[in-house]
């Protein structure tokens, strides 16, 4: 994945936009949250990194159930640090789905979309839970302290608020990254 640089128009963008969306619209300015948010938006710019992780045959896994399967594979196989980042990447997508586009949520629940893997699966109560069973983890890289991801877990419907908020400036903005993407999940 290409690195966005510091500078970039769209890193300015979404930090401004999560800052004062989870500041102002929520009353919630904890610094730590809104720049992983911002940071998380970026990440799923590259519309790859939606299914970023990969099954034993090298395979993208494109739905939380079948990341949720994985996740518990590598749990009963020692595996804590890939199961720490399968958890982390259950909870950014599906924070990000359900705060970005709550219709593509609501449409695998209810437009007779059963066949659909994800079905029966709570977005909002895998996020928290994922968030949550990445807090008992250490990060190896260092860059993200468990109490952040707790933060995540217990905020989770807030963040997604957030997210909610900052969609609705996106689409003021008429951003065209924000349509192709969603234009990638509904087609």
């Amino acid at each position: 994945m290409t690195q966005i640089p510091e500078q970039h128009p769209l890193r300015q963008l979404f930090g401004r936009l999560t800052e004062r969306n989870f500041s102002e619209a929520l009353g919630w300015p904890d610094f730590q949250v809104t720049e992983y948010v911002s940071n998380l938006l970026l990440e799923f710019i590259h519309i790859d990194q939606l299914a970023r992780i990969k099954d034993h045959e090298g395979e993208p896994v494109e739905t939380v159930v079948e990341l949720l399967y994985a996740a518990e594979s590598h749990s009963q196989q020692s595996s804590a640090e890939k199961e720490r980042d399968i958890h982390r990447h259950i909870g950014d997508l599906t924070l990000f789905l359900a705060g970005l586009f709550p219709e593509y949520c609501k449409r695998i629940k209810c437009s007779g979309l059963i066949h659909h893997k994800d079905f029966l699966v709570d977005y909002v109560k895998a996020g928290k839970r994922s968030y949550s069973i990445v807090a008992t983890h250490q990060d190896p890289q260092g860059k993200n302290p468990p109490a952040l991801f707790q933060t995540l877990s217990t905020n989770f419907e807030l963040c997604v608020a957030g997210l909610g908020f900052v969609r609705l400036d996106l689409d003021r903005c008429q951003d065209p990254n924000l349509n192709q993407a969603q234009s990638h999940l509904f087609h």
